[in-house]
């Protein structure tokens, strides 16, 4: 077993980049030997290839990024809670039946006890409030990166997520120490 430590200085010339393999192997792999891996990558993104409208890819991708500006507005965590949570707040935000989906069948990750938790403080609380904040969709948040949070929350009328139960607090710190 070799352990690969990634450091600033391996890192930071990807991330000034924006280094991303699947830009890199459409231009270069069809001119690589077949046994190499970029040739062989390239032949499964282009077999894969999920979405070939360019409008629609970015929009996929601009719901992604939405997502993640929605953890922070809305104060849901990473964990289980926080993102059955948001996904039901999208599904009231935006109707799409995937994220009620993804509700429906990840609750069973939990167990029966945090299941009762979710479906009585969560569900209520994602129902309330994305019925009553603005429309989330389509505003760019990147204009309001140095605009106060707080002040945000109140001008769009979002109500944060409340905490999750306190043993998944404590697994978490636990984790970190």
């Amino acid at each position: 077993f070799v352990h690969i430590s990634i450091t600033p200085a391996v890192l930071l010339p990807m991330l000034l980049r924006k280094q991303q393999t699947q830009h890199q192997s459409d231009h270069h792999a069809c001119r690589i030997i077949r046994q190499c891996v970029g040739h062989k990558h390239h032949r499964v993104l282009s077999c894969c290839r999920l979405v070939d409208d360019e409008e629609l890819a970015y929009v996929i991708t601009r719901a992604r990024e939405v997502h993640d500006f929605w953890h922070v507005l809305f104060n849901c965590r990473t964990n289980v809670f926080g993102e059955l949570a948001l996904k039901a707040l999208e599904f009231v935000q935006t109707g799409l039946p995937m994220a009620g989906m993804a509700v429906a069948g990840a609750q069973f990750k939990l167990d029966q006890h945090d299941r009762q938790f979710l479906w009585r403080v969560y569900m209520p609380w994602a129902t309330q409030t994305g019925l009553r904040c603005a429309d989330l969709m389509c505003l760019y948040y990147e204009k309001h990166f140095e605009d106060d949070l707080e002040e945000l929350r109140a001008r769009w009328r979002i109500t944060p997520a409340p905490d999750p139960p306190q043993h998944l607090l404590q697994k978490r710190n636990t984790n970190r120490a």
